[in-house]
């Protein structure tokens, strides 16, 4: 069964479709409003050259989660890295400091009664960004929240084409520092707006990312409408990115079993069809003997008897879900909420798992 198809906000992003190869670094500049009415989409403008401040959780960047450098919409002066950016619960990009310091200029803000703000605006172009806060985490303390429609997103992979590379280092260095400090872990239980939720609430315990996406079949980068027809042979996943050092794998073997109906055979609840199915995708030797262990007492642990349905499998390629499926339940609470009641997943979760100890959900 099929889930309703959802629209996003589709953000236009005239102006970034300009070419910046061979980029002057030091040529950052405002071409005036008229030619910005032009280049840049109506909130764009609205928030660069109106002060005006854009809806959160509908946003383009709040929750982006690739590395990369975010520059100014208008002259392409890099602002921000997402070395430095950080979930502040609020719906828009949060960082903790800026890239280039001074390309980021602060100013008193008295726009509302009785409190005093702190504006950001960008250096060259005077692009309104969004304002900085006293509440962020260390090591600064500060919170950088911006407008994503005063951004555009440059992926690490095309600083140099892009006319960045002075930082690819910052990237480099990151990634090597990170080594075997973090670990993944791949799971499919049906609808994966439902199995983002329950890894989510082990942030701070170990877990650090998850991504809903696509995996084990045979379409690269599928969409949303190919996978749901069931056409690509993927099912709907999820990666969990985790610190080994804090939260062991098994621990979320356990909290993927008790999120799952482990004896559905033709998907997962209300959702039929080969892209529902519930399986486990093991990335080495030891992830795929301890699954197995996993599944061995399952069948014997719940009350209603039947055939173990959830497959294990090697990785294979993972492709990320579209932007407006990621966090889906913060993004719409009200619709998740109707269609998990609608879908039945609650319920079928209490008839299966009631009186299993140690149930997460």
């Amino acid at each position: 069964m099929k889930r309703w198809m959802i629209f996003s906000v589709l953000v236009l992003i005239a102006a970034a479709a300009a070419s910046t190869e061979g980029r002057d670094m030091k040529n950052f500049k405002n071409p005036g409003k008229e030619e910005l009415k032009k280049k840049l989409t109506p909130i764009q403008y609205e928030v660069t050259q109106e002060e005006g401040t854009e809806r959160p959780f509908g946003n383009e960047y709040w929750n982006e989660k690739h590395e990369g450098i975010y520059v100014d919409i208008v002259s392409g002066e890099p602002l921000f890295s997402s070395k430095d950016k950080y979930d502040s619960k609020t719906g828009w990009p949060s960082f903790t400091r800026p890239l280039v310091k001074e390309n980021v200029v602060e100013r008193e803000d008295r726009k509302l009664l009785f409190s005093v703000r702190t504006e950001v605006r960008s250096h060259h172009a005077n692009s309104h960004l969004g304002h900085v806060f006293d509440d962020g985490p260390a090591p600064t303390g500060l919170r950088y929240c911006m407008n994503s429609a005063a951004l555009r997103f440059i992926p690490k992979e095309n600083l140099a084409k892009e006319g960045y590379a002075e930082f690819e280092s910052l990237f480099r260095t990151a990634t090597a520092a990170s080594g075997a400090k973090t670990a993944k872990a791949i799971f499919a239980g049906g609808c994966f707006w439902c199995m983002e939720p329950p890894f989510d609430a082990l942030e701070g315990k170990g877990v650090l990312n998850t991504l809903a996406g696509y995996t084990g079949g045979r379409t690269p980068n599928p969409t949303y409408e190919e996978g749901s027809g069931g056409g690509t042979g993927h099912l709907e996943s999820i990666e969990i990115t985790y610190d080994p050092a804090k939260i062991s794998y098994a621990d979320l073997l356990a909290v993927f079993w008790r999120n799952i109906d482990p004896l559905d055979d033709a998907g997962q609840f209300c959702d039929k069809g080969g892209q529902y199915m519930s399986a486990i995708f093991y990335l080495d030797g030891e992830q795929k003997k301890q699954a197995e262990k996993s599944a061995e007492g399952i069948t014997s642990k719940i009350k209603e008897k039947g055939k173990l349905s959830t497959s294990i499998l090697p990785a294979a390629t993972f492709y990320p879900a579209e932007e407006y499926h990621q966090d889906y339940y913060l993004k719409n609470p009200v619709r998740y909420k109707y269609y998990r009641y609608a879908c039945g997943r609650d319920r079928r979760l209490k008839a299966v798992w009631e009186g299993v100890t140690d149930r997460s959900r």
